[in-house]
């Protein structure tokens, strides 16, 4: 199943107090369709779901799914380390009416690939949602391999993975070993380019809130068959996407948010503010 090329894990909007902001929400989502994203997924890590408690994403789902309607697909983040809490938030968020579930590989417990196959299984046979699997080792700290992403693509809604491996031959494997209809998603931002060169569907994005317009270009172009114009702007782009990861995500994107006027608030703790130095580093790319 197809997203379109840009999807944004979106940022929750806080308030002074800490608070999700809805207004705020309201804003960035109307900005966010208006500038290149096809698809948005609502409280993944970008999101700051681990901070998020089960009533605020369920909040959140409602107010994006109101505030949508029905223009673009809503992925709702509702994967965690647990079975049974992803299996009740997933059905839950289902009732709401999101269009998709994001499940992340279940962190911290350390599974081994036996053991992540039942995981989605399970939560894929609990839901009519299309399932997209979540496949990032650098904060589960276990990776999907290939053979269990093919095996698992084989489960009728699951349809597609998202990829922040790094891994190119690993999701070569994963492209070529699944059905034409099951998409990968790049889920680095500076690997959308290399990703649709092997084959790759298009990217959950962190930068797009800043370069969504120039990421549906680049896409654009490279699906038409003009490589050079694709390059070209991924040569542009770069800096941009390696610095919204110049501090812990989505600290970066945030501070570039409201330096472009699209009030976001700040973090939640374990995260703080960015420091002065890193505020002007944003500042700079923005120009």
């Amino acid at each position: 199943m197809k997203f379109g090329n840009v999807i944004t894990a979106m940022v929750t909007p806080f308030d002074s107090h800490g608070k999700i902001d809805y207004d705020a929400t309201y804003q960035l989502l109307e900005y966010l369709i208006n500038n290149g994203t096809d698809a948005v997924v609502v409280a993944g890590t970008t999101g700051e779901s681990p901070t998020l408690s089960h009533e605020e994403k369920l909040d959140l789902f409602r107010h994006t799914v109101k505030t949508v309607n029905g223009r673009i697909p809503i992925i709702a983040g509702s994967g965690s380390n647990n079975t049974e809490a992803s299996i009740a938030l997933t059905q839950e968020a289902e009732k709401i009416g999101v269009d998709a579930a994001l499940i992340v590989a279940p962190y911290y417990n350390k599974p081994n690939q036996r053991g992540l196959y039942a995981h989605f299984e399970a939560v894929a046979n609990s839901t009519k949602l299309p399932i997209m699997l979540y496949n990032i080792p650098g904060r589960s700290v276990i990776t999907i391999e290939p053979e269990t992403i093919i095996q698992l693509a084989k489960i009728p809604n699951i349809v597609s993975v998202k990829e922040s491996s790094g891994d190119l031959a690993a999701m070569t494997k994963v492209i070529s070993g699944t059905p034409a209809d099951f998409s990968l998603y790049s889920g680095d931002d500076d690997l959308t380019l290399p990703v649709a060169a092997i084959g790759g569907d298009g990217i959950v994005s962190v930068s797009s809130h800043i370069i969504g317009n120039e990421m549906q270009s680049m896409l654009q172009a490279y699906k038409a068959g003009n490589v050079t114009e694709a390059a070209r702007i991924h040569q542009e782009i770069l800096p941009v996407m390696q610095g919204m990861f110049q501090a812990p995500s989505p600290t970066p994107v945030k501070e570039a948010l409201n330096q472009k006027g699209i009030a976001v608030g700040s973090v939640r703790l374990p995260l703080v503010e960015l420091t002065e130095e890193e505020k002007q580093s944003v500042a700079s790319l923005l120009k």
